[in-house]
């Protein structure tokens, strides 16, 4: 698959039209053997061939509003669409009234010239790392089809919906890694900012303390680029900056490996793609550190007591459940019951020891550039084995979770980006930056991603 930066440049010397690149998707999200039913939700393809005339339209009179016009892109059942009612991957809300306005991140997107192609399957209200969905189905990773391995959630058809070509990118949110989950099970890029970066406003929350907007691409360039539109920021001439952010390369790059938990009991294909990255890197001249993350173990202490996600989505959705329990995923109900366990003093707790652990962390890692683990200590595992027993599933999304979770409650930055051998199953490398410095961590990503995929 071809990245946005590549299909941009087709773009502009007229060797392929945003309608045709449109044509191609919608013709993989029929495709009456793929994954497209799954995948998706709601296929706009009236709106998206409109858009994409438009564009080619646009781009004839030498009208381009950035690179990403004529670019199609998938967006997360969660955000609102004017003239769609915005489901979160639920039953619940169908018949809820259609968006009266775009999601401030989707508004964006259009006025930078994405074709918003349509709205893709996720874990019902957001509330899973594994992508399941018991109403719509759940798209099937794209490695090892045959033995149906989860795809990750919660934006399980979005990144489907990338690797198998019916989106060019997609548009995901994570609140406790329901983007770089996906992104590394499916062996893809996944970008998840500093919470403030992205307006929330039209996005179906989960947890308003951990919610954030982030893209999942090909390349790291690609999450970048539809980042820094979603964020507000002009992307300029931004399809020469990835060359130019290379050249400082990896040199004296000081990166940290937590030893805390992040490491513990990793699958042995992760620990061997992790090791192998680690190699690269240090080749590439950056200085690998392992340290004590004691801030880790007392984040994961304390939301075992009260829990974010946990007291935000009860609250959000206890009226729902009093009333309307048969029509949620039995699974995610149960999770959602959990919250009302959960007292105002617990609740308070965890306010203040978040605030107490966001300092300490920052005084911990400032002598590092960045952080770097596995982005999940396993391999996706197959739908089969998540559904044998309860015990399964909730062991399995406690490991999906595990890594990814903290740095939501930290308030970091993230990349998730593929550090596994060719055509072994997909591992994720998590990049972990300091709060608010998005931009460096970008920079960081792309210098990464080129030193470990040239032992790809």
């Amino acid at each position: 698959m071809k990245t946005i930066a590549e299909l941009a440049a087709a773009l502009a010397k007229g060797v392929t039209t945003a309608e045709r690149l449109t044509e191609e998707c919608l013709e993989r999200i029929a495709d009456p053997i793929g994954e497209g039913v799954r995948a998706f939700i709601k296929v706009s393809a009236d709106s998206a061939r409109a858009a994409a005339q438009q564009s080619d339209h646009l781009r004839a009179q030498g009208i381009v509003p950035s690179p990403l016009a004529g670019i199609p892109i998938s967006i997360k059942d969660l955000f609102d669409i004017q003239g769609d009612t915005t489901g979160a991957g639920s039953i619940i809300l169908r018949h809820a009234p259609p968006a009266t306005a775009d999601a401030t991140a989707i508004a964006r997107l259009r006025a930078a010239g994405a074709v918003i192609i349509g709205r893709t399957n996720m874990t019902e209200f957001a509330y899973g790392g594994h992508g399941i969905n018991a109403h719509y189905g759940t798209p099937l990773n794209p490695w090892d089809r045959a033995r149906q391995r989860i795809p990750g959630g919660s934006t399980s058809g979005g990144a489907v919906s990338v690797t198998d070509g019916m989106a060019v990118a997609t548009i995901g949110s994570d609140t406790g890694g329901s983007v770089r989950i996906p992104a590394a099970l499916c062996g893809i890029a996944g970008f998840k900012p500093t919470q403030a970066r992205v307006p929330l406003h039209g996005a179906y929350p989960l947890s308003t303390t951990r919610d954030s907007i982030g893209p999942l691409g090909h390349s790291a360039a690609c999450c970048i680029l539809l980042d820094r539109v979603m964020a507000g920021e002009y992307p300029g001439d931004y399809l020469n900056e990835p060359a130019e952010l290379r050249q400082s390369g990896l040199r004296g790059v000081r990166l940290g490996v937590p030893k805390t938990i992040l490491l513990d009991a990793l699958a042995p294909e992760v620990a061997a793609a992790f090791q192998q990255a680690i190699t690269a890197l240090s080749a590439a001249g950056a200085v690998i550190e392992e340290f004590v993350f004691a801030e880790l173990a007392e984040e994961i202490a304390g939301s075992q007591k009260a829990n974010f996600s946990a007291v935000e989505a009860y609250a959000l959705h206890r009226e729902r459940l009093a009333n309307q329990l048969i029509q949620f995923d039995p699974m995610v109900a149960k999770r959602l019951m959990l919250g009302a366990n959960m007292t105002a003093a617990d609740y308070y707790d965890l306010i203040q020891l978040r605030l107490r652990l966001m300092a300490s962390a920052n005084r911990t890692t400032a002598r590092f550039d960045a952080l770097i683990a596995p982005t999940i200590p396993i391999i996706a595992p197959t739908i089969a084995e998540m559904q044998l027993s309860d015990d399964n599933f909730y062991r399995f999304n406690a490991l999906l979770l595990r890594n990814c979770a903290p740095f939501n409650v930290l308030n970091r930055p993230c990349w998730s980006l593929p550090c596994h051998p060719k055509s072994s199953a997909p591992v994720g490398l998590m990049i972990v930056g300091e709060t608010s410095h998005d931009h460096r961590l970008q920079a960081l990503g792309l210098a990464i991603e080129a030193a470990v995929n040239l032992h790809r």
